[in-house]
């Protein structure tokens, strides 16, 4: 058997391929289960003990956050419409230091589980249901089903005559091995390893894509000052309108890198709030970074695939075609390996939400590895319901970029202003938050009921990110007007739990003290100036 030729039931991976393939999953599980035995308490399973460092967090938050929409769906997007969408990496980079600043500590402060449990903390148990529930539906048909269907259809291209079911049972089994027996412990360590593997491995893909013609490619657009090239686009832009990249884009960032429940349970693992802001910053600078291993290789393949029909197979037909055997292996499991640490946050994340926020109320006197339990039933559960949806993705909504942007824009405007209004105005109550909520998801579903109907918005012909504001700007008027209606909230949902102008100004004088290399605002202005650079660059 010669390792360098291509099995007859597969195609584009020799034997080697799909031996490094076979032999890096098997570590990945071996991994993970080494942290099993160390998750057997509530602590350690959903919050892998508190006790994690900056460098730990900030891989692990890359890793979970190169989720199939980014991998797969950015890429995909930048063949089609230019370097846009780098727009949602740039803005959440800003969202990311003003996380890091504000609304961290209260998280970590206050020793939450969950993020619908800081809301009960300020309001009441009302919106913690709600923002919990909302939360495992987005997560198991959103995020976990489409993690499985782009993970499917990357290996449906090297297995064309097997199922995405059966592609997507395969690796439902795959992650459930690690995640389910060690909980978050196990899903931060393999995220570790799986976040450096990916971006070593991107940049090497990178050099084969610049080298084969890619790098000419980019010269020639740049030169050209060619609208590919260029991140602020006019109003009506199909891709990212620059109005929409200002008032839409931040929205979507801070529910994505502020409330979801997936990426900042990884933050709650955090020995300190100190730890925890810079693990923030660092997946900062790694997430610029995708600029150049994701979206630039995305925006070669129109010179070096030019007649490819589906844009969500830019990326793995890159591996395919441009990479020597071997190297094809490793770029496969990498990439793959993105999708799965993707759910496998997920996966800790809803069992977290249901045993925490739910299972408790029911059953307050059960014990730790009880609940512990019940989150892997609970995390089994998940799997099954992803693996039956995920072939839906494809023949419902065509890409996967398109179906996480169309479902994130109706879900996060309402869960946004609550948290921003209950963090930063005093006033907000229970009844305002909870009527805000419900207020917003039923404008967001009327109009993607209005949608499905008559094929057009209920504001006219705009773009889905102009919408954005729309949901947010109307949950929060609900939540003032609410509010201002009824009776204030107690002093025990305040203090602590909103914004203190003393407080901040203490940590001012306090960090005046501190070398630069360890204070976290300093790398928040040396990743601000990041920003602006690439944007002044690419402008």
């Amino acid at each position: 058997m010669n390792f360098f030729e291509s099995p007859a039931w597969a195609t584009g991976l020799a034997w080697i391929d799909i031996l490094i393939i076979f032999v890096y999953f098997i570590l990945v599980i071996l991994l993970g289960v080494r942290y099993s035995s160390k998750s057997s308490d509530t602590k350690s399973y959903f919050l892998a003990g508190k006790r994690m460092t900056w460098p730990v967090i900030g891989f692990s938050l890359f890793a979970a956050s190169i989720s199939s929409s980014t991998l797969i769906g950015q890429a995909g997007d930048a063949y089609s419409t230019g370097i846009a969408v780098f727009n949602y990496n740039l803005i959440s980079v800003v969202v990311m230091i003003f996380f890091a600043w504000f609304i961290l500590p209260f998280y970590i402060k206050t020793n939450v589980f969950t993020i619908p449990e800081f809301l009960e903390k300020r309001f009441s148990v009302h919106s913690r249901y709600y923002f919990s529930a909302v939360t495992i539906i987005v997560n198991i048909f959103l995020d976990a089903a489409g993690s499985l269907y782009a993970a499917a259809i990357v290996m449906k291209l090297v297995f064309p005559g097997v199922s995405i079911m059966m592609l997507a049972v395969v690796f439902a089994i795959i992650v459930a091995a690690y995640t389910i027996p060690g909980g978050l412990s196990a899903a931060i360590k393999v995220d570790l390893f799986q976040g450096i593997f990916l971006l070593l491995g991107s940049v090497v893909l990178t050099y084969f894509a610049a080298v084969n013609g890619g790098a000419e490619y980019i010269k020639s657009l740049i030169k050209d000052g060619d609208y590919l090239i260029k991140l602020i686009r006019p109003l009506n832009d199909s891709s990212v309108p620059w109005l929409g990249m200002i008032v839409g884009i931040p929205i979507l960032g801070l529910f994505f890198w502020g409330n979801n429940q997936q990426l900042v349970q990884r933050v709650l693992s955090a020995k300190s709030v100190d730890e925890g802001r810079k693990g923030v910053l660092l997946v900062g600078f790694l997430t610029v970074l995708t600029l150049f291993v994701i979206i630039i290789p995305g925006i070669m393949s129109i010179k070096l695939f030019p007649a490819l029909e589906k844009p969500d197979m830019v990326y793995p037909n890159m591996i395919l075609e441009l990479l020597p055997n071997a190297l094809i292996g490793f770029m496969m499991a990498a990439m793959v390996a993105a999708l799965t640490s993707s759910l496998s946050g997920l996966l800790n994340s809803v069992a977290t939400l249901f045993t925490i926020d739910f299972y408790n109320k029911i059953r307050p006197q059960s014990s730790s590895n009880h609940q512990v339990q019940v989150g892997r039933i609970v995390s089994v559960i998940v799997l099954i319901i992803a693996v039956f949806w995920a072939p839906q993705i494809g023949q419902r909504f065509g890409t996967l970029l398109k179906y996480y942007q169309e479902m994130l824009s109706i879900m996060a405007p309402p869960i946004v202003a609550a948290f921003i209004l209950g963090i930063f105005w005093k006033r907000t109550n229970w009844q305002g938050a909870f009527y805000g909520l419900i207020g917003g998801i039923i404008l967001g579903l009327t109009n993607l009921f209005f949608k499905i109907g008559t094929g057009a918005s209920l504001f006219g012909e705009i773009h889905f990110l102009l919408t954005v504001p729309i949901y947010f700007l109307w949950s929060s008027l609900i939540m003032l007007l609410v509010s201002s209606f009824t009776e204030a909230p107690g002093r025990e949902k305040i203090e602590g739990l909103t914004f203190s102008r003393k407080l901040f100004r203490e940590e001012t004088l306090e960090l005046r003290g501190t070398s630069l290399l360890t204070n976290y605002r300093f790398w928040s202005y040396m990743l601000l100036l990041f920003c602006l650079i690439v944007l002044l660059l690419f402008k």
